[in-house]
């Protein structure tokens, strides 16, 4: 076979340096129902594919069938035939999609003219096409170690969104970038949370490496007003958000509605003060003289998994006044509790009492903090052990369970939704951004928080009025044997206890003292420029 003619291979070179001019001049798809035609892109297609060369990592957010899928595909074509040893993988949700990518693939190949494929195929499969110049192009269904074995050139993630434990996927696929490859994130949105989302807002405010590229409905030249109301009326709210306006607020199934969401982010301040450890306890409000306050806590095991977490609520105005979310062992989480309490006179103070909130509330009573939230119950120990059956005593703490959680969720939310409850956190707010419908309950999404939406809701239910009573009215050891069910040797280790006073660790810091101490723990590596 003789080689490519002096005009072939001025047009060989072109192409090579130009992948849009490759695609318009010579690049066919497979038409639904006019068979394999021309692709003749739109500026939004060519604009994508100019970027994959001009920037190393893209994420693209993007409204449905622009035809973004085939692009990249032939994009990958490109790539290969005029590049050695490039290795370019493609992760898609499910086989199907895999094959389905690969088949574009195969089309565009199929239709180029046989002077400016240089490199012989080599393998032809389903999912995996080899070239004899050591390119190749393979599409795979998403698994936890999908790819995490190779070393990539070109990674192109499709309907990142939709990928179940994208996150987990993602920290594992982007070592195999390390030695300069790049990255296609593409993706409709899917509700906010999760790694995606995550990319995508980082993205979008310049906070890492990816460029932010979003396509809305309307980037499609075809398309006018007609067209989106004509799709819309077969889609609910929340689809049309999702596929055609790009808006990750409004398409997921957030507990608290988006709107409400996006009205109480207009809401955030600035603390006027931050103290406790490492400057995490919030204040926005110092204390009036006469003001009465509520505490509700959420209380973790301190080992470094979730947060332990109090808000402070003004009982007269609704209003949040104070908030802590940190990492803290439950009995130190105690000593903080009982120094907020006193700071705003005293206040009715509520720690949760499952498991970990044992150690809290029992250093709360060691440390001899009276206001504490009880509701009266039956007395365990003298049930079990004592002589009087029927006597009651003082169950201290909230116990969230499946009976107590939905009320109070409930109550939340329809004062949050009524605006007769005023919260001014930014920590919060991103927490109701991930709280979500899991089937019938709420809670957070998989690699997310919802200790600051617990603690607010225990407190609200508090600043309601609910079944409250101060603690110097009844039995202390006998009240702690009620909340927690423990036996007759632990009432008398309880009996022991030496109230003592304790050096304050929670002196106030101004409030420029700390750097906000809003970190995702999911904050990725700064990734490095592909050196030329």
């Amino acid at each position: 076979m003789s080689g490519p003619t002096s005009s072939q291979a001025k047009e060989i070179v072109k192409c090579g340096k130009d992948p849009v001019y490759f695609i318009n001049k010579y690049a066919k798809i497979q038409h639904p129902t006019r068979g394999t035609i021309p692709f003749d892109t739109y500026d939004f297609q060519d604009d994508c594919v100019r970027a994959y060369i001009e920037h190393r990592f893209n994420i693209v957010v993007k409204s449905r069938q622009l035809g973004l899928s085939t692009v990249s595909a032939i994009y990958a074509v490109w790539l290969a035939i005029f590049y050695r040893d490039k290795n370019i993988l493609v992760i898609a949700t499910k086989l199907a999609v895999a094959q389905n990518f690969i088949r574009k693939v195969k089309v565009a190949l199929d239709a180029l003219p046989p002077w400016l494929v240089m490199p012989a195929v080599r393998e032809r499969t389903k999912t995996h096409v080899a070239f004899t110049n050591g390119s190749q192009i393979k599409a795979i269904p998403t698994s936890e170690d999908a790819g995490r074995s190779e070393a990539l050139s070109m990674l192109i993630i499709d309907e990142a969104a939709f990928i179940r434990n994208f996150d987990e996927l993602w920290m594992g696929l982007y070592s195999t970038l390390s030695t300069g490859g790049r990255a296609a994130v593409i993706s409709t949105p899917n509700g906010i949370g999760g790694m995606y989302h995550k990319l995508a807002e980082e993205a979008k405010e310049g906070k890492n490496d990816f460029n932010y590229i979003e396509l809305p409905w309307f980037v499609h030249p075809e398309r006018d007003e007609q067209w989106f109301d004509n799709e819309c009326r077969n889609m609910t709210k929340k689809q049309a958000a999702q596929e055609l306006l790009c808006d990750f607020s409004a398409s997921g199934d957030t507990f608290v509605a988006s709107e409400i969401v996006e009205m109480l982010r207009m809401q955030v301040e600035t603390p006027i003060e931050k103290w406790g450890p490492g400057g995490n306890v919030w204040q926005w409000k110092y204390p009036g003289e006469n003001d009465e306050y509520v505490i509700g806590a959420d209380i973790a095991r301190g080992d470094g998994g979730d947060y332990s977490t109090f808000q402070v609520i003004d009982k007269k105005t609704c209003e949040q006044v104070a908030e802590f979310r940190g990492k803290i062992p439950p009995d130190q989480f105690g000593v903080l509790l009982a120094e907020a309490g006193k700071r705003f006179n005293n206040a009715l103070l509520c720690p949760e009492n499952n498991t970990f909130g044992y150690t809290t509330v029992l250093k709360l009573v060691e440390l001899g903090y009276k206001n504490l939230y009880f509701k009266t119950s039956k007395d365990k120990f003298n049930v079990l052990y004592g002589s009087d059956p029927t006597a009651s005593v003082g169950k201290i703490g909230f116990q969230t369970n499946s009976a107590t959680r939905g009320p109070i969720l409930t109550l939340l939310e329809e004062r949050l939704r009524n605006r007769t409850l005023r919260v001014r956190s930014g920590r919060l707010i991103d927490e109701f951004k991930t709280f979500v419908w899991k089937g019938n309950k709420a809670q957070a999404k998989k690699g997310s928080h919802d200790d600051l939406v617990m603690a607010l809701a225990i407190g609200n239910s508090l600043a309601e009025g609910g079944n409250a009573h101060v603690l110097k009215n009844v039995n202390v050891s006998n009240a702690m044997l009620a909340g927690f069910g423990v036996n007759a040797e632990e009432k008398n280790r309880i009996k022991k206890i030496k109230h003592y006073n304790n050096a304050n660790p929670f002196v106030p810091m101004p409030a420029d003292a700390y750097a906000s101490s809003r970190r995702s723990e999911d904050d990725l590596e700064e990734f490095g420029w592909l050196i030329k």
